[in-house]
């Protein structure tokens, strides 16, 4: 930065700050650690408690911008995913709506990310009521389950759980229902 002489002193210590501004902010941010992964997935029809807060259903935390991110290890049953940054998820009096539902009906994943899946399993209290074999495929980027919900009725809430292939890691999502007869 080059400061002519015909400069005022309080132009010329503004021009310094902003210079130094920039260049703080620079190395702050390349100094920060990467994240993980541009992205993942989660169920956006009906529409998961994720999708709700993306779309500002229900006011959520940081969740909002990043509804494909609740990631944890495999084998648990909170909508968060054990993940402490997106709690707000396992709060069931936060308003979520249900979506009415028939006795079937499909579940529609938007995938950001495409990991190899392993499989892909739906739970209501806790009970496993599909499961989804990929083998190690790929997803496509969006596609959907068709669950068979006879025998439930009435205001449901349905885990999906992704289980990915090649790491000890799944994504959750939470979908609020009403099974109609």
């Amino acid at each position: 930065m080059q400061i002519r002489r015909n400069d005022s002193p309080r132009k010329q210590r503004s021009l310094r700050a902003a210079t130094a501004l920039a260049a703080a902010t620079t190395l702050f941010f390349g100094l920060m650690p990467m994240g993980t992964a541009n992205a993942h997935g989660y169920i956006s029809n009906p529409p998961s408690r994720q999708a709700q807060c993306a779309a500002g259903i229900v006011e959520c935390g940081s969740i909002q911008w990043e509804p494909q991110s609740v990631e944890g290890p495999k084998g648990l049953t909170s909508c968060s995913g054990g993940n402490a940054r997106f709690s707000e998820l396992d709060d069931d009096s936060r308003g979520w709506q249900r979506t009415d539902v028939g006795r079937t009906q499909s579940f529609t994943w938007t995938i950001t990310a495409n990991h190899r899946t392993s499989t892909w399993e739906y739970f209501i209290g806790g009970q496993r009521i599909a499961v989804f074999d990929d083998g190690g495929a790929q997803p496509p980027s969006t596609f959907s389950h068709t669950l068979d919900l006879s025998g439930y009725s009435g205001p449901q809430k349905i885990l999906a759980v992704w289980n990915v292939y090649d790491t000890a890691n799944a994504f959750y999502a939470c979908i609020d229902v009403n099974v109609r007869s």
